[in-house]
């Protein structure tokens, strides 16, 4: 009876945490009486960028500049960029003290002369109406606001990200955060006023850190600006990692823990709840099944319960196909080895690696 209690105290635990916070999918006409900048920093991004400046075309409210920022890129960005039309910028020399995309942003959004800001990954692809309902959802909040898009999935590896996504999803819907002074940003698509980006010093006040994004979120709020977080069901999706779990575990891994150290203590808890329960019911329920141990009934029904509320939360956060939902504890062993990866790089070799680049972090001291 208490394993079915704790088991029933994690999946609440997950439910509290997130919040079907949705952007504004109205159909009532909008024309912004502003000039709308999108500005993307690109690196080695052949892959994806087709696909974004593709959905930008097919907008039903045309931005006045796309900038993508070429950082260095080794393959076809810059050429992509040209055949769309958009205005190219070739990223300068990375000056000490700044990492890769910060620098890459901050040069973008010199060369921008847009009113509001809409910070875009290149792995990012919006529907129809995106940019509109971005713009629309800024200003019902009256400040920046940043989406967690939705994770568009294509091949198995791909999909073991399940568990690292939702835990991700988790800690922006959280309505501790959400009620928090000191709210993160998700970096993949940033909107804002050219003067509270201004009013913050913008990516130049965060230009050293690993966790940009929720670091440059806790400067809007200190400096009394709204910030709002969303998720992108519908509207504002990405593919994070097309070019292998390589590539996947090293950008999962470069702000694991950095991230985790950033949330409410609250929110911790509570993901740490939910994770446990996960855990111990998609491990333990499958070994006991093997041996019919008296112990299996309140395990299996655990299992039943957190694969129900995954099934659940992937409607809203991205396509995972039918194996990983139904048997999460295989992307659980994902997230742990991702975890170990990121503890190693951040508390032993103090930089993290990403795009080629090594990327230092906070000391260990300071953790």
């Amino acid at each position: 009876m208490g394993l079915i209690v704790f088991f029933m105290i994690g999946c609440i635990s997950g439910f509290v945490l997130f919040k079907r916070a949705f952007l504004n999918k109205s159909d009532e006409a909008f024309v912004p009486a502003y000039k709308v900048s999108v500005i993307i920093p690109a690196r080695n991004e052949e892959h994806n960028l087709p696909y974004l400046l593709e959905s930008l075309k097919k907008q039903t409210l045309t931005p006045y500049e796309i900038i993508v920022v070429d950082d260095f890129s080794s393959d076809k960005t810059s050429e992509i960029a040209c055949r769309y039309g958009v205005k190219l910028v070739k990223n300068t020399e990375l000056p000490e003290g700044w990492t890769g995309k910060n620098w890459a942003v901050w040069n973008g959004f010199m060369q921008s002369s847009g009113d509001v800001i809409v910070f875009l990954d290149a792995d990012v692809r919006l529907a129809p109406r995106g940019l509109e309902a971005l713009l629309k959802s800024r200003e019902e909040c009256g400040g920046v606001i940043s989406v967690v898009p939705y994770h568009h999935t294509e091949k198995f590896y791909e999909r073991l990200s399940l568990v690292p996504c939702i835990m991700g999803i988790f800690a922006f819907t959280s309505p501790f955060e959400q009620r928090s002074n000191h709210k993160s940003l998700y970096g993949s698509c940033i909107v804002a006023t050219r003067e509270d980006y201004e009013r913050i010093n913008g990516h130049q006040s965060v230009r050293g850190e690993v966790m940009d994004d929720m670091t440059l979120g806790k400067r809007f709020s200190q400096e009394g600006i709204n910030v709002q977080n969303f998720i992108g069901h519908g509207l504002v999706s990405f593919r994070m990692y097309p070019k292998g779990i390589k590539s996947e575990i090293q950008g999962f891994s470069k702000g694991a823990v950095l991230g985790m150290v950033n949330l409410s203590l609250p929110t911790v808890m509570l993901i740490a709840v939910w994770a446990v329960g996960l855990l111990l019911s998609g491990v333990m329920a499958p070994l006991l099944l093997l041996t019919n141990h008296p112990w299996l009934y309140p395990f299996l029904l655990g299992y039943i319960m957190f694969t129900l509320q995954i099934l659940y939360l992937v409607k809203y956060t991205g396509n995972y196909g039918i194996i990983i939902p139904l048997l999460h504890f295989i992307s659980f062993m994902f997230f742990i080895l991702v975890m170990a990866y990121s503890v190693y790089q951040v508390s032993f070799r103090g930089c993290v690696a990403w795009k080629g680049r090594q990327i230092n972090v906070r000391s260990r001291k300071s953790l």
